[in-house]
């Protein structure tokens, strides 16, 4: 499962998010601070939202401390980006879990410190409402809402 991780990875480094989300079992479920849980071709598409945006600029994936076994696996990675809505560069540090099912990710979890997130993406604004729990909301619905228009222009190519 080690390798699963590590592919999973590696084509989120060449912003290939086809090979990402071969990696991810159909019934997956994604869990983050930013998205909330999304579920199956919802979690799919949020990767490949996230790739398309990040073509042709400075973004980079650093991974470390991969460890996998049989059913559950772990994972850090830094991402280092401009934030699109503010030019702000971020450099978010992630901590992955993951479950297995039939050789593929079944589950996973990507955790960060949401503040600290903010600060860097949004500035002041992020230093005074990014620890508060309806800055977290009112991001995941925007995020939600990003995600569905992006689905919805894929479904009508």
């Amino acid at each position: 499962m080690k390798a699963t991780i590590e592919t999973f990875y590696e084509a989120f480094k060449n912003l290939d998010a086809e090979a990402m989300v071969n990696c991810y079992h159909d019934a997956v479920v994604f869990e983050d601070p930013a998205f909330g849980v999304l579920k199956g071709e919802s979690a799919k598409g949020m990767w490949r939202m996230l790739c398309a945006s990040q073509k042709n600029k400075n973004f980079k994936v650093v991974v470390s401390n991969i460890e996998a076994h049989k059913t559950l696996g772990s994972a850090h990675w830094e991402a280092f980006y401009t934030f699109s809505k503010t030019g702000r560069k971020v450099h978010n540090k992630v901590e992955a879990q993951f479950q297995f099912k039939d050789g593929l990710i079944i589950k996973h979890s990507d955790n960060f410190n949401l503040h600290h997130w903010a600060k860097q993406a949004l500035g002041f604004k992020g230093f005074l409402l990014g620890g508060t729990s309806y800055f977290s909301s009112k991001l995941k619905v925007q995020t939600n809402k990003m995600l569905n228009n992006y689905l919805n222009e894929k479904k009508a190519i």
